[in-house]
């Protein structure tokens, strides 16, 4: 796995955990914000051929 595919899939497993701590807090501000990083980080790794299921 290059260096790329190693940095997007942690960026989005941090991000993931983000989103599940802030919905935890009830912070909705912050869910949304994580939400909506997440969703570009995905479109990002799909766009570069990273599969993220794996």
């Amino acid at each position: 796995m290059g260096e790329f595919h190693a940095e997007i899939k942690g960026r989005i497993n941090e991000t993931h955990q983000s989103l599940q701590a802030a919905r935890a807090a009830g912070d909705d501000f912050l869910a949304d914000t994580h939400a909506s990083e997440l969703e570009d980080l995905y479109r990002i790794a799909a766009r570069n051929g990273v599969d993220t299921y794996a």
